[in-house]
């Protein structure tokens, strides 16, 4: 790792942006690729506090939303191997019939789960399900549901319906799925990454990267340098045994819309993966036919066919923050005024997913046209975003694009 003047002042530039553009973050590390490799890389502060350890590219992260594009790549490996179907209606797998109360005639298909078309809101709650819990009672409940929209008609961000991806893949195949993922995408690629930890050996947890609110306070990941005990919620006894673990009766008990711990290094790998399309490093992971099938936008916006902001996040969501998304793949950079949806400020249509949870944002970006990419995070943030020229951050908008102020 280079530590070198071009980083402090990268830093001391997204510090100093301004009192309008939120804290000083505790740390950051910006990671700029090829096809062929890493090209540049910047870090900065602090990966723990308390023990005054610095931050590296090699550092787990628990990166939020981009686990969703991690989760997606899972998925397309399946339906190369014909255990899944993008538009097989997922009652059949999920051995319980799940249909909007409004539209029971309307099939609900991976393709509308992973694009974010199912007509599912987190209005409900997503990521608290016990361990012995079951995830189709959170779909019993009427705030689960859009009320307005039948699925396939409108775009609404919303986790939930990661879970349910997570459940269809563990009833295709009896796996786990953090397992089933360490087998699909993860240990192929040689990625020492893991969903909530359990995956990830004694060596990588040491390294994780503590999330800290904008006051300081450390919020995820605070183990002392320890693989934690527990890495989902607990049963409502209190207990953490994983042998109830039953598979697909509970998708959201390794986050597989936010929970994957990678490092920058790691997730410029994944964006080498896209560049490459399905190959990097002499590894073969998907087909060309896969990586178009989940970066080519299913929906982009229109007045009355979606919502641009994600209502999960704390604070007044940032409008046009979506406006193009394939299969859990956001394309960045979309004409029109009610977009505002290019944090790089240059009209390229980047391809990838952001992140934002826990006092950290993230994001993967690649243009396939030039062949670059970058993979960012920042820690110790306010939830609400402020952006000089995007939707985005000003701390995203000078990661994203690297320049010092």
């Amino acid at each position: 790792m280079t530590r070198n003047l071009s980083c402090r002042l990268l830093a001391a530039a997204i510090a100093l942006a301004g009192a309008a553009h939120a804290a000083e973050p505790v740390a950051t590390v910006r990671v700029a690729f090829d096809r062929d490799g890493i090209t540049a890389t910047r870090a900065s502060g602090l990966a723990d506090v308390a023990a005054k350890r610095e931050v590296d590219a090699d550092d787990p992260v628990r990166v939020a939303s981009i686990s969703k594009l991690v989760t997606a790549i899972g998925v397309m490996r399946l339906v190369e191997a014909g255990k899944l179907d993008l538009d097989a209606d997922v009652s059949k797998l999920l051995g319980w019939t799940l249909r909007h109360p409004n539209y029971p005639d309307t099939p609900i298909t991976l393709r509308l789960l992973m694009s974010h078309r199912s007509s599912l809101t987190d209005a409900a709650g997503y990521y608290a399900i016990p361990l012995d819990g079951q995830l189709q009672d959170t779909l019993k409940d009427p705030r689960a549901w859009d009320g307005e929209h039948a699925p396939g008609s409108y775009f609404r961000y919303a986790n939930l319906n990661f879970p349910l991806v997570a459940s269809i893949m563990e009833k295709a195949t009896g796996e786990r799925f953090d397992q089933l993922m360490d087998g699909l995408v993860l240990k192929p690629l040689d990625l020492k990454a893991c969903f909530n930890w359990a995956m990830c050996d004694e060596a990588t947890a040491a390294r994780a990267v503590v999330l800290y609110d904008a006051g300081g306070k450390p919020v995820r990941d605070d183990h002392q340098g320890r693989n934690p005990g527990c890495p989902v919620n607990k049963a409502t006894d209190g207990s953490c045994d994983l042998s109830r673990w039953r598979a697909g009766a509970n998708g959201s008990l390794f986050s597989p819309q936010g929970g994957l711990r990678i490092s920058a290094n790691g997730l410029a790998k994944i964006g080498r993966l896209l560049l490459g399309d399905g190959s990097v490093d002499g590894v073969r992971l998907l087909t060309p036919a896969s990586v178009r099938t989940l970066t080519q936008p299913v929906w982009t916006y229109a007045p009355g066919n979606g919502m641009t902001s994600e209502e999960d996040l704390g604070g007044e969501p940032p409008r046009g923050f979506f406006c193009r998304y394939g299969l859990a793949v956001q394309t960045l950079a979309t004409k029109g005024k009610e977009c505002h949806d290019d944090p790089f400020g240059d009209g390229v249509a980047r391809v990838g997913h952001s992140g934002s949870a826990y006092g950290l944002v993230s994001g993967l970006w690649i243009d396939r046209k030039s062949g670059t990419g970058v993979a960012y995070f920042a820690t110790g943030l306010p939830e609400a975003r402020t952006g000089e020229k995007s939707a985005f951050s000003a701390v995203e908008e000078s990661l994203a694009s690297g320049n010092a102020r």
